[in-house]
């Protein structure tokens, strides 16, 4: 059974939708450190929360992008992510945003984040594995030890989330 739930939109519209989606991954993580200090980041996970928002309502492209394009403006912009770790958290966003478009179009917001989140953090672990001499167990197990209260907040918000956006963009007058 075929369970389309992203929207469907112009190329245009989900190029604007892409756009502001990549402003708030870009923008809130400089709002949750200039309030909760340097490690807030890890553990709230403002960036990702947007790209897999992107990824759940406007499918694999526009979330995709938005995992490409953030963290590497973020950087150009403040600094962060630091440049040693761009690299990986641009691949693991990539991963997050692409899988959680693709796996929405066949599955729920729950499935679909789960799956997404997997990928993301195996993505990460085989490009720092790969490209650098970092221990790729060690890089992810930290992360997800420092970033379980954000991955918490994703699953209790994103598809909820996701599902009321997804109700009133549908409504061609609201967009």
């Amino acid at each position: 059974m075929q369970n389309v739930q992203t929207l469907k939109l112009t190329r245009t519209k989900e190029a604007v939708f892409a756009a502001v989606f990549t402003a708030l991954a870009v923008y809130t993580p400089m709002l949750v450190h200039h309030f909760g200090g340097a490690a807030a980041g890890r553990i709230f996970l403002p960036m990702p929360f947007f790209v897999l928002a992107a990824g759940l309502l406007f499918g694999w492209r526009a979330g995709f992008v938005t995992g490409l394009i953030s963290p590497i403006l973020s950087f150009l912009i403040s600094g962060m992510p630091m440049a040693i770790i761009l690299p990986f958290i641009t691949v693991q966003l990539c991963a997050y945003g692409f899988v959680a478009g693709n796996l929405k179009e066949r599955f729920n917001g729950w499935i679909s984040l789960a799956g997404a989140l997997l990928a993301g953090m195996l993505a990460s672990g085989i490009a720092v594995l790969l490209f650098s001499k970092m221990n790729a167990a060690a890089y992810v197990f930290s992360a997800l030890k420092d970033g379980w209260i954000g991955i918490a907040i994703q699953f209790a918000a994103l598809p909820i989330l996701a599902y009321f956006l997804k109700k009133y963009l549908a409504d061609e007058k609201n967009i």
